[in-house]
């Protein structure tokens, strides 16, 4: 079942043509990849499926609904079903771990304190951070911490759909494999459609199920296997610089 679709969708900002006439669709429950060089649309294409941009021509349908033409209590109710994780964290500076990770639900619930606090801690174990993290600051934590709690904070809503921005970005060989491994356990235990830019040759090779690599238009869609035996060769240039 799809979640996300994606029909013939144009974008151009002067006359810079970032999308041109694309069209995908994203499965529910699957680790789907939007990859490309820079200036390729990736992030704006993201903007526009979390209705952040505006779609300028084309159609996206998000959870069955067209999300160019519904009313703002519509479009609020659909949000709510997101989550997403920005490159580098944006964690709270002034909040501790746990404060952080309770953000989410202190703002969009109604639930007791003690329950959110519970909540909290049983996301920090999910991300497998110690209970004795939970009251450090960011200021204190490492770059691979800083990605857990930020992705304790990303499920603490129970989304639908969770967004990750280059998870693995500025990390060292041995955070990267971790966190992949964390991405694909959250889908496993959670349930989720997790939607990912990244750049990560390990990330595309072991955690994507599906992706499309993007370059104004759509030069491939389909999996890791296909890619690598694809006739395309941008598909197999890109792929081998990834390598490098």
């Amino acid at each position: 079942m799809e979640i996300i679709k994606v029909d013939n969708l144009s974008t151009q900002f002067g006359d810079n043509v970032v999308h041109d006439n694309i069209s995908f669709k994203v499965n529910e429950k699957e680790i789907f990849g939007i990859i490309g060089g820079s200036g390729a649309g990736k992030s704006v294409l993201v903007k526009q499926i979390v209705m952040l941009n505006r779609i300028q021509k084309g159609s996206i349908k998000v959870l069955g609904k067209e999300i160019s033409n519904i009313s703002l209590d519509e479009s609020q109710m659909i949000k709510q079903q997101f989550a997403y994780l920005f490159q580098f964290g944006a964690l709270y500076s002034f909040l501790n771990v746990i404060e952080n990770i309770s953000v989410m639900l202190n703002e969009y619930t109604d639930l007791p304190k003690d329950l959110i606090e519970k909540i909290a801690y049983t996301n920090l174990e999910i991300v497998g951070l110690p209970k004795s993290s939970a009251l450090l600051y960011p200021s204190e934590l490492s770059g691979g911490m800083k990605k857990r709690v930020a992705l304790a904070r990303a499920i603490a809503m129970q989304p639908k759909i969770l967004f990750l921005d280059e998870p693995t970005s500025g990390l060292d060989p041995s955070s990267t494999e971790k966190i992949n491994e964390l991405i694909r356990y959250l889908k496993d235990i959670l349930d989720m459609t997790i939607i990912i830019i990244t750049h990560d040759l390990g990330t595309i090779k072991r955690v994507l199920d599906r992706f499309i690599i993007l370059k104004k238009e759509i030069i491939f869609d389909g999996n890791i296997e296909e890619a690598f035996k694809s006739n395309n060769e941008f598909t197999k240039e890109f792929l081998r610089r990834k390598g490098d």
